[in-house]
């Protein structure tokens, strides 16, 4: 009987590092600039040499599009962010009446 290879721990938000599954991203550095299309462990190879994580932030693009940040910071915002949206977002009350037989038409109105 032989064993199923462990899967990776699902992980919460993007895929970093070595959760990327796609061979190739197009890569964006810390500062904004489109490094091209390369291999996802020269990327990461890169990105450690910086001292950030390579993160995918557009994983339906064709290719993925991955950048050097740093995860725990990416997270944060994100959190923020939500939180924020949460907080300002509108909810719409709704107002009942219960019709019985007893009630006029004028009280209706």
């Amino acid at each position: 009987m032989t064993r199923r290879p462990l899967a990776p721990p699902p992980i919460n938000g993007p895929r970093f590092n070595e959760f990327i599954v796609s061979p190739k991203v197009r890569v964006i550095d810390q500062d904004g600039e489109n490094l091209g299309v390369m291999y996802t462990r020269e990327a990461m190879e890169q990105a450690q040499a910086v001292g950030l994580d390579l993160v995918e932030v557009s994983p339906n693009a064709d290719p993925p599009v991955a950048k050097f940040l740093d995860v725990g910071k990416f997270k944060y915002e994100a959190q923020k962010k939500a939180n924020l949206a949460r907080k300002s977002q509108k909810t719409q009350e709704i107002k009942e009446i219960k019709m019985r037989p007893n009630i006029d038409d004028h009280d209706y109105d």
